[in-house]
C-alpha cells in the first residue's frame, strides 16, 4: 500500500503544532421513550449509523504564552430502525460528542495550513477519546457495544473552507 503524500501546507501544520489537550465540549446520550435496549426484539431490527464532522478551527492568543489552535470535531452514533428508502430514519438511541483538540503553536502558521490539518490530522488525536466515550456510554445505556477500529475516517465535506 502506497503512503499518502503530505502537502506543503499539511507539513507546515505538522511542524508548527504540538498537541496540548483533547477534551469533551458537549455530549448527548439518550434512548427514546418507546425503546427498551435490554429487549432482544428491539435490537434485532436496528442498524448503527455513524457521524464524523470537523466543525471549525480557531486561533486563540494566550497571555504571555503565544497561541493555541483549537479544532472542534463532532462525532456520533445512532441506532435506527429499518425504514423504507424514502422515509426518515426512526432514531431509537443516540450518542454524540463534540470534542476539542487543542494545539500549541510552535512556529508561524497560515490559516490554510491549519484548515488542512483540521481536516486531515486532528481526528487522529480525538479518535481514542471518542472510542472510549462511545464504549462507556453504550454500557451505561445498555445499548449493544459498538467496537470502533483504532482509526476509521472517510473523506468528508470541507465545512471549514471558504
Amino acid at each position: 500500500m502506497a503512503k499518502a503524500k503530505v502537502s506543503k501546507k499539511l507539513q507546515q501544520a505538522i511542524d508548527s503544532l504540538a498537541i496540548n489537550d483533547v477534551y469533551l465540549k458537549s455530549a448527548q446520550a439518550e434512548c427514546e421513550d418507546d425503546f427498551d435496549p435490554k429487549s432482544a426484539d428491539s435490537l434485532e431490527v436496528l442498524s448503527v449509523q455513524q457521524m464524523h464532522i470537523v466543525l471549525k478551527s480557531e486561533v486563540i492568543q494566550v497571555d504571555g504564552d503565544g497561541q493555541l489552535v483549537r479544532i472542534y470535531i463532532r462525532l456520533g452514533a445512532r441506532w435506527v430502525s429499518q425504514q423504507e428508502e424514502d422515509e426518515e430514519p426512526d432514531i431509537k438511541a443516540l450518542i454524540e460528542g463534540e470534542f476539542i483538540a487543542e494545539y500549541l503553536v510552535t512556529d508561524a502558521i497560515e490559516q490554510e495550513a491549519i484548515d488542512e490539518y483540521a481536516l486531515k490530522n486532528a481526528s487522529y488525536h480525538v479518535w481514542p477519546y471518542w472510542r472510549e466515550f462511545l464504549s462507556s456510554q453504550c454500557e451505561r445505556l445498555r445499548l449493544p457495544r459498538v467496537v470502533l477500529p483504532t482509526v476509521q475516517f472517510s473523506k468528508q465535506p470541507d465545512p471549514i473552507a471558504d
